[in-house]
């Protein structure tokens, strides 16, 4: 299994963290992972990713960072 890619959108300012979510999803090979860290849990890109097929789960991390790890349904 190949290393997950990071996306860290913790600095960024909407809509950059979900542009660059669905910029790197074509690229997304099947059992590779992207993680999306972010400040704040992003609930309208949840439908864009089941829309394209992708599944997720959403971790929060005791600094209050949001994991989402973004896989090929």
């Amino acid at each position: 299994m190949s290393a997950p890619l990071v996306i860290d959108a913790r600095g960024l300012l909407p809509p950059e963290p979900m542009e660059r979510v669905l910029e790197a999803l074509p690229a997304l090979e099947p059992g590779r992972v992207l993680e999306l860290l972010l400040p704040r849990e992003p609930f309208p890109l949840y439908a864009l990713l089941h829309e394209r097929g992708f599944a997720w789960s959403t971790t929060l991390l005791p600094d209050g960072t949001y994991v989402i790890a973004i896989r090929r349904a």
